[in-house]
């Protein structure tokens, strides 16, 4: 069984975000880049599915060679090998086409992707490189069981959950509840840094989305005080000034 583990790296969700001064650009200065959690996730069942069917995983990044320290933690965690593409992660459809066409040229069982970035909370990869791949995906899985060549998987929806099964190869979007993170050991940091890494150029893609601008979301303005005998203003404010009712 052969797995593939998309990951990216995204600023650590405690760091301060800020723009430049036209908001044209992510200022990245001073900024830590982790793993991204929910790929955390994907690749930690990944391992475990590895090693109860005697498989191998490989991670897949689209990212410069700032990346190789957060694609080492993902080698110390248990993953057999590692492929960077040498390009800045341009977009969703930019990033699926770069995965997919390894992909083709590099066949997998199973290709697992957090359920979303923690970054941009798109959802969006896993189901392109689906698409361009032109098999099935499952996003928002919870829960992923292998029975020969059939996989089973819960996967959330609105108000509950729903069981899915899969022939393979196919892709899954990791959801909380699928494994539990696994912290590296002073074992896996060391082969982490003999295990192979290769560095793939892009392909050429075309560009269809273009970034006009970042904006920060809008301050929480100040907490109002409401006399309990005035509840009426309550339904003033939210009328009048929130526009709910």
């Amino acid at each position: 069984m052969k797995i593939l583990v998309c990951v990216s790296c995204v600023p650590d969700t405690t760091a301060k975000i800020n723009f430049t001064p036209d908001n044209k650009e992510f200022v990245s200065a001073g900024v830590t880049f982790i793993l991204n959690p929910y790929d955390e996730i994907a690749l930690s069942k990944a391992v475990d599915l590895a090693t109860a069917n005697n498989g191998t995983v490989t991670v897949i990044n689209v990212g410069d060679p700032s990346n190789e320290a957060v694609i080492r933690k993902a080698l110390a965690i248990g993953a057999n090998d590692a492929v960077r593409i040498n390009s800045l992660p341009r977009d969703s459809y930019f990033v699926a086409k770069q995965i997919a066409d390894y992909v083709k040229k590099n066949p997998f069982d199973i290709i697992l992707c957090g359920r979303e970035s923690s970054d941009h909370n798109g959802s969006s990869v896993p189901v392109m490189i689906a698409e361009l791949l032109e098999i099935p995906c499952i996003l928002f899985a919870k829960s992923l069981a292998i029975d020969g060549s059939t996989a089973t998987l819960d996967s959330e929806i609105e108000g509950g959950k729903e069981i899915i099964t899969t022939s393979m190869p196919f892709v899954a979007g990791a959801s909380e509840g699928m494994a539990e993170w696994k912290i590296p050991n002073m074992r896996g940091i060391m082969s982490a840094r003999t295990k192979p890494l290769i560095v793939v150029e892009p392909i050429e893609v075309a560009q269809k989305v273009k970034l006009v601008s970042y904006d920060k979301p809008i301050s929480r303005s100040a907490v109002k005080m409401i006399a309990a005998d005035d509840a009426s203003k309550l339904f003033d404010i939210i009328r009048e000034e929130k526009k709910i009712i």
